[in-house]
């Protein structure tokens, strides 16, 4: 989607994201590398039709015209939170002509807050709110190669949601929780099932992240 917002504040977000300082190999470092404002110049620089128009002229024959390029800044940010936020991490590099599994582990927390990588005017956040914070209930994860391996999952059993129905039905967002949502942990593998602790997850190596809304 292309804004016409004011330069002052079109790279604003909800929250200071100077201040979240991340720590490396994190989900929260992973967002914030891929929600950074980036330069655009050189042979990036950006076609610019309101220069083309005021260089040319309108009423050049468009064969003619000699279009404009400038300068310009790019930040991909949060426009409208989900209810269900999924995290999708990309787990191989190119080594050579080949692809490499990536394994190092990439440390996730139970509770996540998206304000830092959410534009300032997100279209279902309240006016005041500067967090908006999600709860973990879900992970994939995949042992093995690039050529071949296993998928298994964690998933945590919990109470039915009510705000989450509300979020997903009818778009509402009421909800006071700052916790994570309780309920027991499971890791599942083929017909395998067995109850596990949140450091058991949370040490996992993820590869698909599931969160549900709660602020």
């Amino acid at each position: 989607e292309v804004s016409t917002d004011d330069p002052e504040t079109a790279f604003c977000t909800l929250a200071n994201r100077e201040e979240l300082n991340p720590e490396e190999d994190s989900i929260n470092h992973c967002l914030y590398q891929f929600t950074r404002n980036e330069t655009l110049t050189e042979t990036n620089k950006l076609l610019c039709d309101v220069c083309t128009q005021r260089h040319c002229g309108p009423k050049n024959n468009i064969s003619e015209k000699k279009y404009v390029y400038t300068n310009a800044k790019k930040q991909m940010l949060i426009s409208l939170a989900p209810p269900i936020l999924t995290l999708h991490l990309k787990r191989f590099q190119h080594a050579g002509f080949n692809l490499q599994k990536v394994n190092r582990h990439i440390k996730f927390p139970e509770v996540i807050d998206l304000a830092p990588f959410c534009t300032a005017k997100c279209k279902n956040v309240a006016e005041g709110n500067t967090k908006v914070l999600y709860s973990l209930y879900g992970v994939v994860e995949h042992s093995g190669t690039m050529r071949s391996g296993h998928y298994t999952a964690y998933v945590k059993m919990r109470a039915m949601n009510n705000h989450l129905s509300d979020l997903v039905l009818r778009g509402l967002s009421q909800a006071s929780e700052t916790e994570p949502v309780k309920g027991q942990w499971f890791h599942i593998s083929d017909t395998h099932v067995q109850p596990v602790s949140v450091s058991k997850v949370l040490s996992s190596q993820a590869y698909l992240l599931f969160y549900e809304r709660l602020l």
